[in-house]
């Protein structure tokens, strides 16, 4: 057998950035055949920047600023920086994902009006006290209760889809695992799923759907979720890649 050589990564140069007001120092690397970004974080060489042939180095900044809570979490992994756990509050301007996507968080007195947390756009509303406990537990409440609404339509959906009855879903907070399938059919979700991509959603729901026919890994287990989601492993890519900064997002 003839195996394909590995293509040979340039090196561009080394740069820093400043991540929750740490000096990180990263290494970039071009990659002829890679489409998109991809960061390294290894205890040897700390973190590595791969970029496509015809990335714009000016954008590096904002990315890795976007991936900060990642890149500090592998990094404090390592003991190469302090641990994210010491970050500070999540205020009002801050940002927080959902469903992929940024959304700024501003934060508004209470007067009269009751204790609520609503979406306008790209804003999520919160009418609480910032940096107390309620104003954290307003926000892990709504995006709980997102995550159940749409969990739930999606595993309907789905199950119909691919032919399989469960039991019932439940929505958790695990620390380890994005979903589970029990033998009696129930199916467990962990809440923060709602601040990825909805194709990744889809992913981890019908990876947990097919397990009510194979209740393994084994190779037809497989072959039944790429039938029906062949992009299954680019998201679970993407999980692996966002496990950390996904965690460390929410003051929860």
């Amino acid at each position: 057998m003839i195996r394909e050589s590995r293509p040979r990564l340039t090196v561009v140069g080394k740069r820093e950035v400043i991540l929750d007001g740490q000096a990180i120092s990263y290494i970039i690397k071009r990659s002829p055949r890679a489409k998109y970004v991809r960061l390294e974080v290894r205890p040897e060489t700390g973190l590595t920047v791969v970029i496509p042939k015809s990335y714009e180095l000016d954008q590096l900044s904002d990315l890795l600023k976007q991936k900060s809570c990642w890149i500090l979490g592998k990094l404090a992994k390592y003991g190469q920086v302090s641990s994210t756990t010491d970050r500070k509050e999540l205020k009002s301007g801050d940002t927080i994902p959902y469903l992929g996507y940024n959304l700024r968080v501003v934060t508004r007195q209470l007067s009269r009006e009751a204790e609520s947390v609503r979406l306008e756009r790209n804003r999520l509303i919160v009418n609480t006290r910032p940096g107390s406990a309620r104003f954290r537990l307003a926000l892990e409440g709504w995006y709980r209760m997102q995550a159940e609404k749409l969990l739930r339509q999606k595993v309907d959906k789905l199950s119909t889809r691919l032919g399989v009855r469960y039991n019932r879903v439940i929505i958790r907070g695990q620390k380890t695992r994005w979903g589970s399938c029990s033998q009696k059919g129930n199916l467990s979700f962990n809440w923060k799923l709602i601040m990825a991509p909805e194709p990744v959603i889809d992913y981890v729901i019908i990876h947990e759907l097919a397990h009510l026919k194979e209740m393994n890994h084994t190779k037809r287990f497989w072959h039944m979720v790429a039938e029906y989601c062949p992009g299954w492993r680019e998201h679970r890519e993407w999980l692996k890649e966002h496990a950390t900064e996904l965690a460390a997002r929410l003051p929860a």
